[in-house]
């Protein structure tokens, strides 16, 4: 029961937090979206700041758990797999009607400079998205899919980078379009 109720409460905090952000979202709402009493939030969690850091590993968990299906179809090739990927991200944000844009991304932008322990935490989730881009572009490369030059690294944090940039303006501009223009560019460096 204990681990059930610490994720119940992770698990409403983080849709609100997804939805509001980490400096709007109260305990006491996230204790009352959890439906568990009014002192498990202290129980399991030290500080609103410690809730917060395992909500970061709650979206890193999510973020696997999505892509892994994609990453698991070793039939297609390692640029197909990075093309599903952002294509099934470009469907999701259609069916969320272009609103709340990547937790990870919008916690950096909220709270990366403000507490050093969420700036840590934050920068190995972006480099946990970067990996995967990078070891998928490792495979490319060794497949002779893009340029032996390419240096993976860069270019897999350039891409959570674009896309993080993506997902700001498709917010403002209530479109899909600064998405498929992130894919457009990118596969315009990746094709050889």
């Amino acid at each position: 029961m204990g681990q059930e109720t610490k994720y119940k409460i992770i698990e409403a905090g983080a849709r609100i937090i997804h939805h509001k952000g980490y400096n709007h979202t109260g305990i006491q709402e996230v204790i009352k979206a959890a439906g568990v009493p009014k002192g498990s939030f202290y129980f399991y969690f030290n500080s609103k700041e410690d809730f917060g850091l395992h909500v970061i590993d709650y979206f890193n968990d999510m973020y696997l758990q999505m892509i892994d299906p994609i990453l698991q179809q070793k039939e297609l090739s390692a640029l197909r797999r990075i093309e599903k990927i952002l294509d099934y991200y470009i469907g999701l944000f259609k069916e969320l009607n272009y609103t709340c844009g990547c937790p990870i991304g919008n916690l950096s932008q909220e709270m990366g400079d403000l507490s050093e322990a969420f700036g840590t935490k934050l920068v190995s989730s972006v480099a946990l998205i970067a990996g995967i881009y990078k070891d998928l572009l490792d495979e490319a490369k060794e497949t002779d899919q893009v340029s032996l030059e390419m240096n993976t690294q860069k270019t897999a944090e350039f891409i959570v980078s674009s896309w993080h940039g993506s997902l700001i303006r498709m917010k403002i501009d209530k479109n899909i379009e600064p998405l498929e223009l992130h894919k457009q560019f990118i596969f315009n460096i990746l094709d050889r």
